[in-house]
């Protein structure tokens, strides 16, 4: 060690025996702080994934509309002679992701829809009740084909926009 006439440490080395175990820590202080920063960061971003992996469904405030064009036309027996049908349906959802996968599915649905309109009694559907019943009923299947499709029913209403028994 080097020291002056007066027994004093030179301040070179008096600095550097002093400073090394200051750097040390300072080193290890800026380690944990970039640790703990990056835990933060990367568990809001994994979090954040994970609240990702149920989507949200994104509603809007207006209700939209997918019309099944075009309209259905169907014939089915009464007693005395051969009827026919003819039904215009819509959708409404206010959640677009439905709607599109209705429109998707637009062979299935009318599949289905004519299949339910062919099978009913010309004297039920004389009767506003028995129309509701159909609109019932209609929904229901729709709600069934998209939710299996999409994993929720997102169709809100079925519309009959015109109905026409003859």
């Amino acid at each position: 060690m080097a020291q002056n006439e007066q027994g004093f440490e030179a301040p070179a080395a008096a600095a550097t025996k002093r400073s090394s175990p200051l750097v040390w820590v300072m080193a290890v202080a800026v380690l944990a702080m970039a640790g703990v920063c990056a835990y933060v960061l990367l568990g809001q971003r994994h979090q954040g994934a994970a609240e990702g992996a149920e989507p949200k469904v994104a509603e809007s405030k207006q209700e939209q509309y997918l019309p099944l064009d075009p309209p259905f036309v169907v014939n089915f027996r009464d007693d005395q002679s051969m009827r026919f049908l003819q039904v215009g349906v819509s959708l409404m959802s206010h959640d677009a992701a439905a709607l599109a996968a209705a429109k998707d599915a637009e062979p299935v649905i009318r599949n289905a829809l004519v299949m339910l309109f062919s099978s009913q009694d010309y004297a039920i559907l004389s009767d506003a009740a028995g129309k509701q019943k159909l609109q019932a009923q209609a929904l229901a299947a729709v709600r069934k084909i998209v939710g299996d499709r999409l994993g929720r029913p997102g169709v809100e209403a079925l519309y009959f926009t015109s109905f026409v028994m003859q």
